[in-house]
């Protein structure tokens, strides 16, 4: 890895003269991100912030993590902030269909703690370690558990709104370790990465090497290319998409209302792109696969009197009088179209 492939990447993702917060968990891939923008912060004017989030999963370690990264940071003389967290609490008291894993709920309060730590110090930018093997993990996974196009996509190199960004996401570990090797740093190993009863743990340490080696040694760069294919196409369809969700839904008691009309002269994919907003503005999109977008759009398009299908997460689609309702809690007293 060369530093200036770090600096071309934070020019385009409009880091240059921006107060920028770094994630660092103390692993080789936050240390060598915070080490390389370090080494950057006067040629492209970043003002440099670390930022660590204590999930206290493993115990003792998670605080040794934590003095890690505040050893890092003390040794840079750059500011940094810890937010302890409790990923528990985002599954205590939910039934199982609503209930995150314990790895997405960590996810979920480590971006959460980030963003508010981010918006208290006034920092433009939250600069996240994810590199080419995780790319090619995230892909691969998600074509093994059946993804749609847009799942193919991967991890973006910025969020929607431009705040999270991922300078490292064109680069392998391979190269990441060869540099923290060369520049003499130390990190942080977490044992969960290797624990083989995890599916991504399992990618990384034997599949992704097998299909690399018996098939195309630079399959990283081919599924990283193929991610940034389809995140651009999506983006543009995206806008497609939106239009016509303006068109057929409507935010009604707590639910959507769809029309009813219309369906028909969609075709199946843009159809199925609608249908799929309107589950992911209902907090369903996390259970719904391919068999559920195709049940939900042939319901909306035969319009039967009566229909009513249950999906995911508690939700119900019926057609009413004068129109579907996608809703938690079906509304007693409505009569049937």
């Amino acid at each position: 890895m060369r530093v200036r492939e770090v600096a071309a990447a934070a020019r385009k993702l409009d880091l240059p003269g921006r107060r920028v917060l770094v994630a660092v968990s103390g692993g080789v891939d936050s240390t060598v991100l915070f080490h390389a923008l370090h080494r950057l912060a006067g040629p492209l004017d970043l003002d440099l912030w670390v930022g660590h989030v204590n999930h206290g999963l493993r115990g003792e370690e998670s605080d040794r993590d934590e003095s890690s990264v505040r050893a890092l940071a003390d040794k840079y003389d750059v500011p940094v902030h810890v937010a302890r967290v409790d990923p528990e609490r985002l599954r205590r008291g939910r039934v199982s269909r609503e209930r995150p894993t314990l790895q997405e709920a960590a996810r979920r309060v480590r971006y959460d703690a980030l963003r508010a730590m981010a918006e208290r110090h006034l920092a433009e930018r939250l600069a996240t370690a994810h590199n080419l093997d995780d790319q090619a993990e995230t892909v691969l996974q998600r074509i093994l558990r059946g993804s749609g196009p847009d799942g193919l996509g991967g991890i973006p190199e910025r969020s929607s709104d431009g705040f999270v960004v991922r300078p490292l996401l064109r680069i392998p570990r391979e190269e990441i370790l060869s540099y923290a090797t060369a520049q003499g740093l130390s990190w942080r190993e977490d044992p969960s990465n290797a624990d083989p009863t995890f599916a991504r743990a399992r990618l990384r340490a034997s599949w992704l090497p097998g299909l690399r080696d018996a098939f195309n040694p630079r399959l990283l760069r081919a599924i990283g290319d193929l991610a940034e294919a389809q995140r651009r196409d999506s983006e543009w369809i995206a806008e497609i998409v939106e239009g016509e969700a303006e068109r057929f839904l409507s935010e009604e008691d707590g639910g959507l209302r769809i029309e009813r009309s219309g369906w028909e002269a969609l075709p199946d994919a843009l159809a199925r792109r609608v249908v799929r907003l309107a589950l992911r503005r209902t907090g369903a999109a996390r259970d719904i696969s391919r068999v559920h977008l195709e049940r939900v759009v042939n319901t909306l398009r035969s319009g039967r009197p009566g229909s009513r299908i249950e999906l995911p997460g508690g939700l119900e689609l019926a057609c009413e009088h004068d129109a579907f309702r996608l809703r938690r809690t079906p509304v007693a007293g409505k009569g049937a179209c």
